[in-house]
């Protein structure tokens, strides 16, 4: 059975990122191929410089956020790593990581950093005390 391969949160933002980079690029790129419909030209233009200066401002938004996040050593492949939320996977050897305690050994699952999830949770927990 193929095992599932997990992405960092932090990796797949600025993946997404990159994403919007070429896809700026791509509309810039077809601005410069219709060179002889001027008007077109500047609109294709402009549409790629906004697809470029949003990912900017992802890119600047998720290294603020990656300040924020907690610095741990992976146990798999003991390298540094960040993790966001609850559950996160290792940024180098993709290893689903958890620092909550109720958390461990259950199957990972990114829903455990929903806000409805962790709500639903704290509900039960207040239900059976």
């Amino acid at each position: 059975m193929a095992q599932l391969v997990y992405s960092s949160k932090i990796n797949k933002i600025r993946s997404f990122a990159l994403i919007l980079i070429f896809v700026g690029f791509g509309f810039m790129y077809g601005g410069i191929l219709t060179k002889q419909i001027e008007w077109l030209m500047w609109i294709l233009y402009a549409v790629g410089l906004l697809f470029i200066a949003f990912s900017c401002l992802v890119y600047l938004w998720i290294g603020t956020l990656s300040t924020r996040a907690v610095p741990i050593i992976c146990p798999s492949c003991e390298k540094p790593t960040k993790m966001l939320g609850r559950v996160d996977a290792c940024m180098h050897c993709k290893q689903p990581l958890t620092l909550d305690k109720e958390l461990e050994g259950k199957e990972f699952d990114e829903k455990y950093n929903k806000r409805s999830y962790i709500k639903a949770s704290a509900k039960n927990l207040n239900d059976k005390n």
